[in-house]
């Protein structure tokens, strides 16, 4: 015969009649319900969700803020009870009681693996009975990743491509790149389900990079980050690197060690070669579309030291650098002086000559550099300059003072054929006789 359980609840109290079926079941699916119905103010039972690594211990805590002496329990996800008050009927060591009290049920979980997720449950036994739900999220730090290069050996200006995975994290790890101590954004990532566990993830992420000398030796590094990884060390645990090996062609460079200053007959020469390159590269000296001299001295490959210069040494000398990668050149154009000559004495008279500073440009290095000039000879100059000067202004001022003043009127016109000085008077063209003929006015 079947039984019907008719329940009512008034003030948290429930009055249940049996009225046939199964009163059981009955009565456990109006429980919940009646839960369900109960204000969050009126809620005693609480409880907080634990975020555990892999391995390590995770506490659960179910708290009471009023109890009237109800009955406290935990169940696990499958709804088993873990303890009942301070009574363990699971039989699971790793479960033990940290602590139990009209107020609290703590209890710990040790060895923490991801079969333990899940939605664990604090019970009260009042009328009707609280639920609090505390979920377990369990974190699985990465394996040590792995760090792959299409190329070991590369060459200056070509591109290479990294690979960093790491498997078996939860939830999926981030991965950082590193060019030195340059963080680098990557070219690709990717995620996936571990086949080994639905739970884990496998992560890989890409990077291509174009190479330059400057990159030869550094180390590129993949970092894995995730929450589960705290301390220090065990981060620097998560990283695996490559140390970039690049091959590029020479750079040459030519120093002289002597002369200082110009480069003048019977002084001695000697450059120096420096290149730089990877491999390390191999020097040749020569000299340009000419034999290099006799006297041309080899100490080191790099070094060239030529004696006694003499003009015919002008022209251009090269360093060649090459190695398996290409090859390069620096040439030094020679121009070679005359060497520094002085000014014998006279027999008769002593002159002192001195020099002056002039600027001139060397051709060898595009600097400019003094020369020395004869004073004696600027000053004979100067002074014949003077001289012709003088000469020229004493010529005019003598023909200007002879030709001053001279100038011809007609009143003496006439007076040149007269006898005495009284006949020239009246022969003169403004003597008295001509008086009518001609006259003056005056304005």
């Amino acid at each position: 015969m079947e039984s019907v359980l008719n329940c009512s609840s008034s003030s948290l109290q429930i009055r249940c009649t049996n009225l046939g079926g199964n009163s059981s079941q009955s009565l456990k699916a109006y429980s919940q319900g009646a839960a369900q119905e109960i204000e969050a103010d009126t809620q005693n039972l609480v409880t907080d969700n634990v975020v555990v690594v892999e391995g390590e211990v995770a506490t659960i805590s179910c708290r009471v803020k009023n109890n009237d002496d109800s009955v406290i329990q935990l169940l696990n996800p499958s709804r088993q009870t873990i303890y009942f008050r301070e009574v363990r009927p699971l039989k699971d060591n790793r479960f033990q009681l940290v602590n139990f009290s009209s107020s609290e049920l703590r209890v710990s979980l040790s060895n923490v693996s991801l079969v333990d997720e899940g939605k664990y449950v604090c019970q009260l036994y009042t009328d009707p009975p609280q639920e609090a739900f505390a979920t377990i999220t369990v974190l699985v730090p990465p394996e040590t990743p792995i760090i792959d290069a299409n190329k070991d050996i590369l060459r200056e200006g070509e591109e290479v491509e990294f690979t960093c995975s790491t498997a078996g994290s939860k939830p999926a790890a981030e991965i950082k790149w590193l060019k030195g101590d340059e963080e680098i954004q990557e070219s690709a990532g990717n995620v996936e389900e571990d086949p080994r566990e639905e739970k884990l993830f496998n992560v890989t992420s890409r990077l291509v990079l174009k190479v330059s000398r400057l990159d030869d030796g550094l180390p590129v590094t993949c970092q894995v980050e995730h929450p589960a990884v705290k301390d220090l060390q065990t981060m620097k645990d998560l990283q695996a690197q490559r140390y970039l090996d690049v091959q590029y062609k020479p750079q040459v460079q030519i120093t002289m060690s002597q002369p200082q200053g110009l480069t003048r007959e019977g002084d001695t020469l000697e450059l120096v070669c420096t290149a730089s390159g990877k491999p390390q590269p191999n020097l040749i000296w020569k000299r340009v579309d000419e034999e290099m001299p006799d006297r041309a001295i080899f100490t080191e490959p790099r070094t060239f030291i030529l004696e006694s210069l003499n003009k015919t040494d002008n022209g251009t000398y090269r360093c060649s650098a090459f190695n398996a990668v290409g090859e390069s050149f620096e040439d030094y154009v020679l121009h070679v002086y005359d060497a520094p000559t002085t000014t014998p004495p006279p027999t008769t008279t002593t002159t002192t000559t001195t020099t002056i500073p002039t600027i001139l440009e060397d051709s060898r290095a595009g600097t400019e550099v003094p020369r020395s000039v004869d004073h004696a000879v600027i000053g004979g100059v100067v002074a014949v300059v003077v001289f012709a000067i003088l000469c020229l202004l004493i010529v005019l001022g003598r023909y200007f003072a002879r030709h001053k003043g001279t100038y011809f009127t007609h009143e003496a016109k006439g007076a040149d054929d007269a006898a005495d000085a009284d006949t020239a008077i009246i022969n003169a063209e403004g003597g008295q006789n001509n008086s009518d003929e001609k006259k003056e006015y005056f304005i």
